[in-house]
């Protein structure tokens, strides 16, 4: 199922943190409307900050009073070809759960944060569709045709300044150097600002941290409903030793099983991306020389050659003190991103993981998985994204 990772514009105005706001992410990519302006109507409707989710009730009303019709899903599997072309605003829901979930779909190419067509459990309520916008859209353009008119410009610029201003106001309220006057000043005025247009103090936040990742999941499918020892260490392997920031999880559907892997979008991508190249490369190597990679030898040799991927040096003896410093930090931010990650999981997919343990193969085999080490040693390793080597003519 196509997918353009797109958070509506939420970064663009401003917005940092963890948030459940697919409505308002919908919503903003649909009609090309600014997502504050869309914020702030939402927030108005609901009575709340919509930061957190909106109920679907005001999603309807907001939808249905600017000519957008809704079409009944029936409950269906969320299959994009159902679905007329153009722009759909999709309402999902969990089979069975009470858990839903607002997206929109561009020509048949869903754009969200995440792609809810990965998971067979989503089925469709409804959708709404709006003949007063533009079905001529040309990907990879993230919605239809959106004109910034010059009072859009203008206001923009406000908004910023508002962000700039209230940002100024935090930095003296937690000032130690600042009087207790000069504290309540500025958190009186920082009050009446984030009232005023409809903001938290979560939204102003401007230090480099977690709350500016944009997070994503991706799932790569394989065949057969239980995953072999050796493509779970390979998934460990890739997220452990080339792109700790990201995480992973398996699932099944049917007679396939799923890995998923969430993080940082662009450390997401980049990794799915290795681990495809290398699951390919090893079952390949298994198949042609023990006719399989699920069972017996064949599983043996794929376990041993995951065993036997280059990994970086894990002996801190004799590291300077600056290196162990800079290694400190590095493990600090891989613990904080998997903590906002998980949280994102849960606000924004509603997944909680469990942990378990199975095997895919039936024996072992010590031979095969010796000549797995040695081939897997012997491999070079290409990291998507990577930085490149310049090399003098």
């Amino acid at each position: 199922m196509d997918f353009v990772w797109n958070d509506g514009g939420r970064a663009a105005g401003g917005y940092v943190g963890l948030t459940g706001d697919c409505v308002t992410r919908a919503i903003a990519i649909a009609t090309g409307k600014v997502y504050r302006d869309v914020y702030s109507e939402l927030g108005d409707a609901a009575l709340k900050s919509p930061r957190n989710g909106v109920p679907a009730e005001i999603a309807a009303v907001y939808l249905r009073e600017r000519a957008w019709q809704r079409s009944n899903g029936f409950g269906k599997e969320f299959v994009l070809g159902d679905l007329p072309k153009g722009v759909v605003v999709v309402h999902l829901s969990w089979r069975d759960e009470t858990s839903q979930h607002l997206c929109t779909v561009i020509d048949h190419v869903v754009h969200d944060t995440w792609n809810p067509g990965d998971d067979d459990d989503y089925i469709v309520e409804c959708y709404w569709t709006c003949p007063n916008v533009s079905r001529d859209t040309t990907l990879p353009i993230p919605g239809p045709k959106r004109r910034i008119s010059k009072e859009q410009e203008v206001t923009q610029r406000e908004f910023d300044r508002v962000l700039k201003r209230l940002r100024a106001l935090d930095s003296t309220a937690i000032n130690r150097a600042s009087t207790e006057g000069e504290k309540r000043n500025a958190l009186r005025m920082m009050q009446n600002l984030m009232l005023r247009h409809n903001l938290s103090r979560d939204d102003i936040v401007n230090d480099d941290d977690v709350k500016h990742v944009q997070f994503t999941r991706i799932a790569c499918p394989v065949n057969g409903r239980r995953a072999c020892d050796w493509e779970r260490k390979l998934a460990s392997y890739v997220t452990q030793q080339i792109f700790p920031t990201i995480q992973w999880y398996w699932s099944t559907k049917g007679h396939r099983t799923f890995f998923w892997f969430y993080g940082p979008l662009v450390d997401v991508q980049n990794g799915i991306a290795l681990f495809r190249e290398l699951l390919l490369t090893i079952a390949a190597a298994a198949q042609l020389q023990y006719g399989g990679c699920v069972r017996g030898s064949g599983a043996s040799y794929a376990e041993g050659y995951v065993s036997g991927l280059p990994r970086s040096e894990s002996d801190s003896a004799g590291k300077d003190e600056q290196v162990m410093s800079e290694r400190a930090l590095i493990q600090t931010r891989t613990i904080a991103l998997h903590s906002a990650a998980d949280q994102w999981l849960d606000l924004e997919c509603n997944i909680e993981l469990s942990t378990t343990s199975g095997s895919g193969r039936n024996y072992h085999d010590d031979a095969a998985e010796s000549r797995g080490k040695l081939h897997g040693a012997q491999h070079k390793l290409t990291v998507p994204g990577g930085p490149k080597r310049i090399t003098q003519q």
